[in-house]
């Protein structure tokens, strides 16, 4: 073999040995480089982003709203003892400030007859201050009540038996100036089962003292009530006090209630309870409308319920008339402006 033959030869595997060098420093897979000679970077796979997850729990949790909410209202709606009577058409008024007014009705009806109204109350809710109230009407406050006739003097409660929760919005109106947009009617069988929903255990009360309600003993003190007993200890006036205290303690199941319904504690009770209560009432009140109301309030400071009780104070004294019994006849000016002055804090 010639010189030139071996160094041909030599070259041949320097050239090699480089080639196997450069083919170890790069891996099998590199990807060819760019222009500025970086290789691109690979793209991360895409994962569920947490927006996904959250709409998930969103639907779980409407489901379910949904599924206590219809368990409440057709349990009522199948209990034979609700009864429901017609009512005429009802001509509810907006507020100028856009709160919401409802006037509550407490019906002591039996069997076919409507019957009296045995609590009044306007429940008054201000979205502006998420401030929630009640005004507390004496059910013998002495009241002119607008009929075909002209005006009737007599105890508000007769108003509900004369022409039902229009009757009573009219004279609220005409004796107080003030504007009610709906109207919930309850009677004594359901107002029971719907504490019963609110409060499986017991509605706790501080009881101001003993009394006992048609068969129904309440010791004084702190304690449970279930429905029928918190029915009992509202309905009682056979002391001293009468209506007054009668009211009070209305006043009082009212604060009750509304602490153990906005209790975090109970919110997975709430669509049961708001089915039952539309279900065991009879109410003009939209859906939408319990929806942001509620809302409005649960996602505020939860300010405690005020409550303002009618006659106020001062602006009334005893009286009595044949037809209609012992009335409270009251300075009606006087409580307009107690209302429209608590209604406006």
């Amino acid at each position: 073999m010639s010189r030139m033959d071996k160094r041909r030869q030599e070259e041949a595997k320097k050239h090699e040995t480089k080639d196997k060098k450069s083919d170890r420093r790069q891996p099998s897979d590199a990807q060819p480089p760019t222009s500025k000679g970086v290789p691109p970077k690979k793209k991360p796979k895409k994962k569920k982003s947490w927006g996904f997850w959250v709409l998930i729990v969103l639907v779980a949790l409407i489901g379910l709203s949904g599924v206590g909410y219809a368990k409440g209202y057709f349990t009522a709606k199948m209990d034979k003892d609700n009864k429901e009577f017609e009512m005429t058409a009802f001509k509810g008024q907006k507020s100028q400030n856009d709160s919401v007014n409802i006037l509550l009705l407490g019906s002591d009806s039996r069997g076919e007859d409507q019957g009296r109204s045995d609590s009044i109350m306007i429940a008054h809710y201000n979205k502006k201050t998420k401030q929630p109230q009640i005004v507390s009407i004496m059910r013998d406050t002495f009241v002119g009540i607008p009929t075909q006739d002209g005006l009737e003097y007599n105890k508000i409660n007769a108003a509900y038996s004369y022409g039902g929760p229009e009757m009573v919005r009219q004279t609220i109106e005409n004796n107080f100036g003030i504007p009610i947009q709906y109207y919930a009617v309850v009677n004594f069988d359901s107002f029971p089962k719907i504490i019963d929903v609110l409060a499986p255990r017991g509605l706790p009360i501080t009881a101001e003292k003993d009394l006992e309600v048609e068969g129904t003993v309440i010791k004084k003190g702190q304690t449970n009530l279930s429905g029928h007993e918190a029915l009992q200890y509202a309905r009682f006036r056979k002391d001293a006090e009468g209506d007054f205290g009668r009211v009070r303690r209305q006043q009082q199941v009212m604060s009750a209630i509304t602490k153990q319904a906005t209790s975090p504690l109970h919110a997975w009770k709430l669509p049961e309870m708001l089915g039952a209560v539309v279900g065991y009432t009879q109410t003009d009140v939209p859906l939408s409308t319990y929806l942001s109301v509620g809302s409005s309030y649960l996602f505020s400071s939860h300010k405690s319920l005020e409550i303002l009780t009618v006659p106020v104070e001062g602006s009334w004294e005893n009286g009595y008339y044949d037809y209609a019994g012992s009335v409270l006849e009251i300075n009606e000016e006087m409580n307009k402006q107690a209302i429209q002055k608590f209604f406006s804090k």
